[in-house]
């Protein structure tokens, strides 16, 4: 199965860069760092040791930022990339890594980019979040010798049924770890059933994540605009869930403030027309529409600002929970002391 993969990334290299291009004309790729796809890094590796770090998105990057932090204090000498594969979390990280620590687009799972990417880059320690688990890029990895770590481990239960019928394939890329650390029991024993080598279950890192930043000033700002209105947060929302709860909003009343945060912020304009057509009065904050006292909905399609809205909003539902995808993370909530739905 690895070598039918590993045949048929590298037979469809040129409809591969062809599907990568329409993504970029879509704006789904960044076109100023398109080539860090490809396997081409757009910064010198600095010198020294590096620690490379991998984590598909915004959920998995924030978990482990607590522990990329703690690296670049205690040890000076390190430096740290991080890499994912979505515009969102590449935003995230440039305003939220610390000093020596830095964000590069992962490659697409092709040899040619993943050899160059390794070329360039020659971590010392590899350190994987989560459950992406790209064939070509493990396994090249472990193949140099490079120390691979799977950290916050997690085997949905789809994922576990899948990988079931190709078991020689998860037996390959899980042995390819030299220490894998789940997020819970089930995903510690999932991961043994699977073929990892001799797992752990360290607990999930979002419980030691410190709550989400937010900017006082711009805090006070929003409560005087409220201006003691009700109001309650739909969070991280995906297609689908604004309209239900556009029409939730509708059944609470006019002087009920809905605020919502897609997800991806980029659909805020799509969001705001169908709410319209709802009945809703909406604000948008990406282009500084005023939130005013008839406004009914208040859509916050920005990046990295739910720290400010948790603490805005009383009572919280959160994204992605009406889908069959698994939810959001509702740690970040709970922690300020939030009601969660």
């Amino acid at each position: 199965m690895l070598g039918l993969y590993r045949f048929a990334t590298g037979a469809l290299g040129p409809l591969i860069r062809l599907y990568l291009e329409r993504r970029k004309a879509l704006g789904k790729e960044d076109p100023l760092r398109f080539e860090e796809r490809l396997g081409h890094p757009s910064r010198p590796r600095p010198p020294g040791a590096l620690i490379w770090v991998h984590a598909a998105s915004v959920g998995e990057s924030l978990s482990v930022l607590p522990l990329v932090e703690r690296v670049c204090v205690e040890r000076p000498a390190v430096n740290v990339l991080v890499t994912t594969g979505t515009l969102t979390s590449a935003r995230l990280m440039a305003e939220r890594l610390p000093q020596r620590a830095f964000h590069q687009y992962v490659p697409v799972d092709r040899a040619a980019y993943v050899r160059s990417f390794l070329d360039h880059w020659k971590p010392d320690l590899a350190l994987w979040v989560e459950s992406e688990f790209w064939p070509n890029l493990l396994t090249a990895t472990a193949a140099r010798g490079i120390p691979l770590v799977l950290v916050n481990g997690r085997i949905s239960d789809r994922s576990f049924l899948g990988w079931k019928k190709y078991p020689g394939l998860i037996l390959t890329l899980l042995q390819s770890f030299t220490l894998a650390l789940g997020q819970t029991e089930v995903d510690r024993d999932r991961l043994r059933d699977l073929g990892a080598k001799n797992p752990e279950c360290l607990g999930n890192l979002k419980f030691a994540a410190p709550p989400l930043p937010v900017d006082p000033a711009t805090l006070d700002e929003l409560r005087l605009n409220v201006m003691g209105r009700p109001l309650w947060l739909a969070a991280s929302t995906h297609p689908g869930e604004e309209a239900l709860a556009g029409r939730v909003g509708r059944a609470l009343g006019e002087n009920v403030l809905t605020v919502m945060v897609p997800r991806h912020p980029q659909r805020g304009e799509a969001i705001a027309a169908d709410l319209r057509a709802q009945g809703h009065v909406v604000a948008r904050r990406s282009i500084g529409d005023p939130l005013t006292l008839t406004t009914t909905v208040y859509l916050a399609d920005t990046l990295g600002e739910l720290g400010l809205f948790y603490r805005l909003c009383p009572v919280v539902f959160m994204g992605k929970s009406l889908l069959t995808l698994g939810g959001q993370n509702p740690f970040e909530p709970v922690r300020l002391g939030r009601g969660v739905l």
